[in-house]
């Protein structure tokens, strides 16, 4: 038997100054997400946006159902919106953002772990790590240069 170690390397981001302007017009838009979230149940808002390769945008929000294995999370929203209107282009950045009115969410989010897997996929369907901005309604912002810092044993094709 060995023990061994897994670990996360990320930036945090303890000011909006640290990032790049391009960074905070995409969390800008990943937060007007936040408006249009259909989250009934939970009140947990989540919103999310991704700049393409080719300089587009995409965005997604969270979707409840009263029958809860049928949500669907915003940046699963906002993958399959990408993956869905532009076919082969890379994605890029991945922002996640995410607002409860019941209390401030001061934290970076992180993706569930569905959403983990699903980012990891894309991951491979273009051959190259997609960076993710994790952030709360106010505080600091998580930079990660893949879902690989998240997930670091992901389930992927060469076990099938």
């Amino acid at each position: 038997m060995k023990k061994e170690t897994l670990t996360a390397e990320f930036i945090r981001h303890t000011s909006l100054e640290s990032l790049p302007q391009e960074d905070l017009d995409l969390i800008a838009l990943a937060k007007e997400q936040l408006d249009i979230a259909y989250a009934p149940y939970s009140n947990f808002h989540v919103g999310a946006a991704i700049a393409l390769a080719n300089g587009e945008k995409v965005t997604g929000c969270n979707q409840e159902n009263a029958s809860y294995p049928l949500c669907t999370c915003g940046e699963h929203n906002a993958l399959v919106s990408a993956g869905n209107g532009h076919p082969g282009v890379s994605i890029n950045t991945l922002a996640i953002v995410a607002r409860n009115p019941k209390q401030p969410v001061t934290q970076p989010v992180t993706p569930c772990g569905a959403c983990r897997q699903i980012i990891a996929e894309f991951e491979v369907r273009q051959d190259a790590p997609i960076r993710l901005l994790l952030s709360g309604e106010t505080g600091d912002i998580y930079e990660f240069d893949s879902v690989k810092g998240l997930l670091p044993l992901s389930f992927d094709r060469t076990f099938l």
